[in-house]
């Protein structure tokens, strides 16, 4: 599978992207400069925060934006794109701006991920992709994150491939994993793509293929002296599995020789009740050092139990429920129009209204500053502001809740980000790509900035994402202005 880097995906957009990029084109609107903003409005699994991710695929997607001959002459049996369109698709490339929060940042509902400002034909052609990115990544590594966060610092290994929604669900979905805490993936191409660790250890069959359990355990842990973790529940877990392994771990430690890494790995049964009573099998035996593993359709919810209930476990492979994120599958991530740029420069904030209050658009161009408290050093609010407004570290600021406007909160002794960092200038990259394992490393700092209220699988905190008084003005201006005009 090439990465993204090594294909040209332009066409991987919705057919309507094509349709509105010839109207534009063909009424002039598609110089205009549009500003488009990528958000999310509810956390999988009703959660207390979101993890961004899908911004690498972005950047490469961006960079190697054009149509070639190819995908001219495809449009063209379509009959109905104008010729000058199809001409103008033979130089396109992208030339605007593009704004976003580093992956691996805890994002919250209805704050700008993404801004995009471009020609308008640009910035539309670029929807679906950048949310096919966005809703995919986020939501595993929100997934992964949450999983991560209940194994209680033990290692979690991603094991979805084969339950995944296709080739580029298992791979890409691999790295959003890795980057929301993962250590490894079973997907061999993930590490070969992306470098992450590549990880695994037998099958059933591997254990099925030898005329005894003792010879395929023996076999392998004298080929694999570094990782040598049996699967230990082929036939009978405590009477079979576990004395086999103990018997093959001893008899090789007997020659003097040293693993690297060993133990055992469970994929069924009570695994409570079996963690247990292997690990006073391992340990009566002398095994101390012996891992316990464990698998079968593991998520956060069992994996807390099984942690609760006292299970002996050294870490955790994680398959569909991750790579799929199960229990909650849709990110749910929108790509709007927020403001559009006259040719004097003056930029005109447009607003989506909807009888459905959630889908009414926070208008303008906009950026989001996240607060924390200088003595604790969390994260106590973040706060949408228009472009152009400032707050300074040195004065307190108030915030209010843009729904309850009564419920207002004066900060002081903090100190602030800006979410969004600069991705394209004028269609130049101008952003440094952190590598994978910084990126990991970042959502995990980022993630215990976070409050533990904030954290809690069931009914968290909510935490304050507050519209700024200039931004919340300029809303409710154009909702009273949409009651005395046809919009």
């Amino acid at each position: 599978m090439p990465t993204v880097a090594e294909q040209n995906l332009t066409l991987l957009t919705d057919f309507y992207e094509l349709t509105m990029g010839n109207g534009y084109f063909l009424n002039g609107f598609y110089k205009k400069q549009a500003y488009f903003d990528v958000f999310y409005r509810s956390v999988p699994d009703n959660g207390g925060f979101a993890i961004a991710c899908g911004l690498t695929d972005i950047i490469e997607y961006v960079k190697n934006l054009h149509f070639s001959e190819a995908d001219i002459e495809f449009l063209r049996s379509k009959g109905i794109f104008d010729e000058k369109f199809l001409k103008y698709l033979r130089k396109f490339k992208f030339t605007g701006d593009i704004y976003a929060v580093p992956e691996g940042t805890p994002v919250f509902p209805y704050e700008p991920i993404i801004t995009v400002k471009a020609p308008a034909a640009e910035a539309q052609l670029m929807e679906t992709f950048i949310l096919l990115c966005i809703n995919h990544q986020s939501c595993i590594a929100t997934k992964a994150n949450r999983i991560v966060r209940a194994a209680g610092g033990r290692p979690v290994m991603e094991f979805g491939s084969r339950r995944a929604q296709g080739v580029s669900g298992a791979v890409i979905g691999a790295r959003a994993a890795y980057i929301g805490g993962c250590v490894a993936t079973a997907c061999t191409l993930t590490d070969e793509l992306y470098g992450v660790p590549a990880a695994g250890t037998m099958a059933h069959s591997w254990v099925q293929m030898f005329d005894t359990e003792y010879e395929a355990f023996k076999f392998y842990a004298e080929t694999y002296p570094n990782n040598a973790v049996l699967l230990v529940d082929t036939y009978n877990t405590l009477k079979s599995g576990i004395p086999n392994a103990i018997k093959v771990f001893k008899e090789y430690l007997s020659t003097g020789k040293k693993f690297g890494n060993f133990g055992i790995r469970l994929d069924s049964g009570d695994l409570a009740y079996l963690t247990k009573k292997a690990r006073v099998m391992l340990d009566e035996a002398g095994l101390n050092d012996a891992k316990i593993v464990v698998s079968n359709s593991l998520d956060e919810y069992l994996i807390r139990d099984l942690l609760q209930q006292g299970a002996k476990i050294d870490s955790f492979g994680v398959g569909e429920r991750l790579i799929t994120s199960k229990s909650s599958p849709v990110f749910g991530g929108v790509y709007k129009l927020v403001a559009v740029e006259k040719e004097d420069g003056t930029i005109v904030p447009k607003i989506k209204i909807s009888e459905n209050t959630a889908k009414i658009t926070n208008p303008g161009f906009k950026k989001v500053y996240r607060f924390y408290d200088k003595k604790t050093g969390k994260a106590i609010a973040d706060e949408i502001c228009m472009r152009d407004e400032m707050v300074s570290e040195a004065l307190p600021h108030t915030i209010f809740d843009p729904e309850a406007t009564w419920k207002q909160r004066t900060l002081t002794d903090f100190r602030i980000r800006e979410l969004q960092v600069p991705i394209f200038k004028k269609g130049k990259l101008v952003y440094k790509q952190p590598g994978l394992k910084e990126l990991q490393e970042y959502c995990a700092k980022e993630v215990a900035g976070l409050w533990d209220e904030v954290k809690r699988f069931e009914n968290p905190h909510k935490y304050n994402v507050d519209l700024s008084k200039k931004l919340w003005t300029l809303k409710h201006d154009m909702l009273a202005q949409s009651g005395k005009k046809e919009i």
